[in-house]
């Protein structure tokens, strides 16, 4: 088991910053990828970003050029740096681990409000 627990969300105006970090309890060779996730009531959970262990990276089409996921190992901790916000960026944001192509383990979530 893996224990996810996101943190820096809050409230901004568009066009601000914010930067999300998941720590991770332990790290085991099973995780194939990290990655972001958000979600919106009444929508389903959108995979914002990935990241392999080789370092490839992949962004839904929205963020891309304004978010950048990256890692430090040694911490165990994964971010999500958002750019030039957009009130329609406003969700729930949750980091997973993921077992092959799924993912496994997923943290409590932290709130991002952005308003116009």
């Amino acid at each position: 088991q893996v224990k996810l627990v996101e943190s820096g969300g809050g409230s901004v105006q568009a066009g601000g910053s914010l930067r999300l970090s998941c720590a991770a309890s332990r790290n085991t060779p099973s995780i194939t990828f990290v990655g972001w996730f958000r979600q919106t009531p009444g929508k389903e959970r959108e995979e914002v970003a990935t990241l392999d262990s080789l370092g490839y990276t992949t962004y839904t089409d929205s963020v891309k050029g304004r978010f950048t996921i990256s890692k430090d190992d040694a911490k165990l901790i994964l971010y999500l740096q958002m750019n030039s916000l957009k009130p329609e960026d406003t969700a729930m944001y949750y980091c997973a681990a993921f077992i092959g192509f799924a993912p496994k383990f997923w943290g409590q979530g932290t709130q991002v409000t952005v308003s116009s």
